[in-house]
């Protein structure tokens, strides 16, 4: 388009007809001057070359890394550091979220609410009167010596501090109010070896001597397990009893109706161990504590509660789209119960469905087809380890969800790394897992996670109002300069007017649309396809046919590009009669008449660039106030263009516009806020229309079958 309308300039000059403002002839052969004749030839391909250069996007990928950079600084707001900038618009593409129970969705406050011990339900929990003295010293030692905490008692201060794990610090509170000299308790057994609390046996020990040389091997772990290693238990009264059938019963529905409450059961266990079989300083370091003939000394259940927000949180995911999946190491009981109280699970009765809820250990012994199968079903896993996490996440991404994956353990780092979206713990999370991970989380709030979502997808949301302004200021200019260029030999809007069209287009637009803060809207919209990068836009659209342009930007971009060309066109080819410029010399009233079109189109893209950023809301002032940087552009672009029609006259070739004159400007750019409010009345298709030609569908699907085999044999090397 653009080659042709400059030969037809070229043309239409060298043949003699084109003609000057006054109505002579510019070019004519022989009498022409030889520079005369290259100043017109230099202007008409200046004039061709700008309109390129008003054609090409170029202000997209400013308009990209704007919103990425804005939203990541941001984000800091809402708790959240990025340390990969993709992992913003990665985010918006996300379709599953597999999350920690404890820190994440609940608190992380644990307090021991209900204690069994000696077989026994002891109520108030830290009720030590019934206890005997056996009992009590063995709980004590237990306690004191199998943990990685500490409790330290200020000097003249009754407050105790406890350091550890939040369930370490509420069994030592615990502990403490039993009767808990921690320092004492420490002293009177010394330790010979520690089994640290794995992930995969949800139990850790230690094995200690006491003062009179005899040996104790301490377990403390999840309730279920260590209570299967157990064959006797020690009632209140110091007496071993064996662990029948019907006390085994007991101590499982036990466990079983604490979980259905939502408590974390923890159970401690101990036994004798003879002292000649205690192994040598040099193999000790390679012994593997005894875990059988354990006595239970007592369960306790610790509640966590949810976090408050938890709740509203999950359903906004699940509202936009995102699935919320509790991966936890509790039992599947306790698991189940939170997932209710947060909203994973709306019931009860869906528990019930097949592999809902399912144990880490099940879902490891499947095959992987299986666990293809039935990953999507999975809302809640317990009793999982850190390689569970791992499998669903390899699971899902092959199944084409955006995973996003939360974690703060060392253990959590290869299912951070595996994820299309790693979130670490800024607070309960390891230098690893935040080695690992795209984003870190600084309060630990699963609030905080469904925040990025909005983040993410308010990136994108910024990209498509951007490409709508831009698109609408091409079409409109391109069609006037061309139209006008065809039909008359000269165009309306000059090489310094169209330069400043493209400023106000790119560079402004940019800051003002690509900086918008997110709203609940966006929650409303399903996640994008993993498949769409914004800094790879033409491959996502071209080669993958994702749609950059959907239909209702579509509408709206049309609507004002029609209005703003017919205007515009009328006024370029009867605003001498139309604006009453018949009595003023012909040169004075085409300068006038160009003005006041280069005016009026201005104020039509500022004007626009309000409805730009509602492109499917009618209510298109909504925040617009506390959208400083977006005013101020606004503000400075009418100041600017001010001071261009105004004091800029030999610059820019413009002349100065009466009262009258800049109103008829105004209204002209107020009419598209009615139209854009009449436009999104028009109903349109949701999903965006793909109509390429079989021979542009032919080339694309050629291009993206080039790409990916060169890909995967450069993979292959």
């Amino acid at each position: 388009m653009h080659v042709s309308e400059m030969a037809v300039h070229k043309h239409r000059y060298f043949s003699g007809h084109s003609r000057n403002p006054d109505g002579s002839v510019q070019f004519t052969a022989g009498k022409t001057k030889l520079s005369t004749a290259i100043d017109g030839a230099i202007k008409i391909v200046t004039v061709a070359v700008t309109i390129v250069v008003v054609a090409v996007p170029e202000g997209l990928p400013l308009a990209v890394t704007l919103t990425l950079a804005y939203s990541m600084r941001k984000m800091m707001a809402d708790k959240a550091l990025v340390r990969r900038l993709s992992a913003c618009e990665t985010m918006g593409s996300a379709t599953t979220i597999c999350s920690d129970k404890t820190g994440t969705l609940t608190m992380n406050q644990m307090t021991v609410v209900e204690a069994i011990i000696g077989g026994e339900n002891i109520d108030p929990p830290h009720e030590k009167s019934k206890l005997k003295p056996i009992l009590c010293s063995l709980l004590i030692e237990g306690v004191a010596q199998n943990t990685n905490g500490s409790v330290f008692v200020p000097e003249g201060s009754n407050n105790v501090e406890v350091s550890g794990s939040p369930t370490e610090k509420a069994i030592l509170h615990w502990a403490v109010q039993l009767g808990m000299n921690f320092k004492a308790a420490r002293a009177e057994s010394s330790i010979i070896h520690v089994f640290p609390f794995n992930s995969d046996k949800k139990r850790g020990g230690v094995a200690v001597q006491t003062t009179e040389s005899e040996i104790h091997i301490h377990w403390k772990g999840a309730a279920e397990i260590v209570l299967g290693c157990c064959t006797q238990y020690m009632d209140v009264n110091d007496h071993l009893i064996e662990m029948d059938e019907g006390k085994m019963n007991y101590f499982r529905r036990a466990i079983e109706d604490m979980a259905s409450r939502s408590l974390r059961c923890v159970a401690i266990a101990y036994r004798l161990y003879e002292m000649e079989k205690v192994p040598t300083s040099e193999d000790l370091a390679h012994w593997s504590l005894p875990e059988d003939n354990l006595i239970l000394l007592a369960i306790v259940g610790l509640k966590d509660p949810c976090r408050p927000g938890v709740k509203d949180a999950v359903k906004l995911c699940q509202k936009a789209g995102v699935k919320v999946k509790m991966v936890t190491g509790d039992n599947v009981k306790t698991a189940t119960a939170i997932a209710v109280e947060c909203g994973i699970l709306n019931s009860y009765s869906e528990a019930t469905e097949p592999y809902v809820i399912i144990e880490g250990k099940d879902f490891r012994a499947m095959q992987d087809e299986e666990r293809l199968k039935i990953v999507e079903k999975i809302s809640v896993m317990g009793r999982s380890s850190p390689n569970d996490k791992l499998l669903l996440v390899q699971a899902l991404r092959r199944k084409e969800h955006v995973v996003a994956v939360t974690g703060d353990g060392t253990n959590d780092a290869p299912a951070l790394h595996e994820a299309d979206i790693g979130l670490a713990m800024g607070i309960q999370g390891t230098e690893v897992a935040k080695e690992s991970s795209d984003i870190i989380i600084l309060d630990d709030n699963f609030a905080s996670v469904v925040k990025v979502v909005r983040w993410g997808r308010s990136v994108y949301a910024n990209i498509q109002k951007f490409i709508q302004f831009q698109l609408t200021v091409n079409i409109a200019a391109l069609v006037i300069n061309v139209i006008a260029a065809f039909s008359s030999g000269d165009v309306p809007l000059n090489t310094v007017q169209l330069l400043w069209v493209n400023l106000i287009m790119d560079t402004l637009g940019a800051l003002a649309l690509a900086t918008e803060p997110p709203t609940d809207h966006l929650m409303d919209r399903n996640p994008m396809s993993r498949r769409f990068h914004l800094q790879k836009l033409i491959i996502s659209c071209l080669l993958f046919r994702e749609p950059l342009i959907s239909n209702i930007m579509w509408r709206n971009l049309l609507i004002q590009a029609i209005y703003q060309v017919s205007v515009l066109l009328i006024l370029n080819f009867r605003g001498i009669s139309i604006l009453n410029l018949a009595h003023k010399s012909s040169d004075h009233a085409l300068k006038v008449k160009d003005t006041l079109i280069f005016n009026a189109f201005v104020l039509c893209q500022v004007f626009n660039e309000f409805n730009a950023r509602k492109p499917d809301e009618f209510n298109i002032f909504k925040g617009v106030t506390r959208n400083y940087l977006f005013m101020g552009i606004v503000a400075l672009t009418v100041v600017l263009q001010i001071i261009i029609i105004e004091f800029l006259e030999k610059f820019v070739k413009t002349v100065k516009l009466t009262w009258q004159q800049w109103l008829i400007c105004v209204i002209i750019g107020f009419i598209s806020w009615p139209l854009a409010v009449v436009g999104k009345l028009i109903p349109v298709p949701e999903k965006p229309e793909k109509q390429l030609s079989n021979s542009f569908r032919e080339c694309a699907d050629r291009v993206r079958r080039c790409f990916c085999c060169d890909a995967s044999e450069e993979n292959h090397v």
